[in-house]
């Protein structure tokens, strides 16, 4: 059955950021009024006064927990305990919050992080507990996969209705291009981009290229996430994801293309990888809610770069 939403007051964390901005947009395209984006200068989620004022005042239907503290891997390598306790700490005590003031469905996002290292591709959500995660995202990995666990006890112990996703690599328009926490296409945009505009013959991409990741455009998973509010309410994960791998050396030759960057791509092999293989099995999505992807990869990477090469952007 599916859920109308239009009537349903929204509680949606992190609806200021990169995704919570498109998810507030999908709600209201769908007809959503009554939707409320804390920003962290109002309501702190590491605090539980903070979320019960939260509770209180704005009585949420729907709680979607989008919020979260995330950069690229060299971010998630310097500050692993800051991303370990602010993740867990939002997550723990938003759900708790909304068991205690009886909220009606909760849906928390996790990450396609929270996977083993050398999970089997296309990985399936059986396979989630199958092994420890790359280590340089580890702790950010582990503490949204406590989230998991924590929704999955509160079904079976208090029959709450709390559904966990897991999407995989977002880009898009609005990401954070910021050098020192962005994820890798806007990583590689803005570096295309600076180099191009200062003629530089070179620039340095860190690892050796090999990785493969699967990414997902930022309005398609906001669509996927609002069908899952609409339709699935099963214990199990749920991939959300294209299907689709390609090679950070691919998708770094597209990116230069793509921006008219000309020059030479060289690879620090002393800086880290990552996690070798990422792609999922998005089949659960599209059976439980109906969900497939349909922004292409380059068309995605076009939408995104225009962003950022327009006054709002860069």
């Amino acid at each position: 059955m599916r859920r109308d939403l239009k009537s349903k007051r929204i509680l949606v964390t992190g609806g200021a950021g990169f995704l919570g901005s498109h998810l507030v947009e999908r709600l209201r395209q769908i007809g959503c009024s009554q939707i409320a984006v804390p920003l962290h200068k109002d309501c702190d989620l590491t605090r539980e006064d903070d979320i019960a004022k939260l509770f209180r005042e704005f009585h949420p239907e729907l709680v979607i927990h989008a919020a979260a503290l995330v950069g690229g891997i060299g971010a998630n390598r310097d500050n692993p305990g800051r991303f370990f306790y602010e993740n867990a700490l939002m997550g723990i005590q938003l759900i708790e919050g909304c068991r205690r003031h009886g909220v009606e469905k909760t849906v928390v996002l996790g990450t396609i992080c929270a996977y083993p290292k050398f999970t089997p591709v296309p990985f399936r959500e059986e396979s989630l507990w199958d092994g420890y995660p790359e280590e340089t995202n580890a702790p950010y990995a582990i503490a949204k996969k406590a989230l998991l666990v924590q929704c999955q006890a509160y079904r079976r112990q208090y029959g709450m209705n709390a559904v966990y996703l897991l999407p995989v690599n977002l880009y898009g328009p609005r990401d954070n291009f910021d050098p020192d926490s962005s994820h890798v296409i806007p990583a590689l945009i803005r570096k295309c981009v600076e180099a191009r505009r200062r003629g530089d013959g070179e620039i340095t991409l860190w690892g050796d290229g090999s990785p493969t990741r699967e990414f997902l455009y930022v309005a398609d998973a906001a669509e996927a996430i609002v069908a899952a509010a609409e339709r699935y309410d099963g214990a199990d994960p749920v991939n959300i994801g294209s299907g689709e791998e390609v090679s950070i050396r691919e998708l770094a030759d597209r990116i230069a293309l793509l921006t008219s960057f000309t020059g030479r791509i060289a690879w620090d092999r002393t800086k880290p990888n990552g996690q070798p293989r990422r792609r999922l099995d998005v089949s659960r999505a599209e059976r439980e809610f109906g969900f497939r992807a349909h922004t292409d990869l380059d068309a995605g990477l076009r939408a995104t770069i225009d962003w950022y090469l327009a006054p709002a952007g860069a």
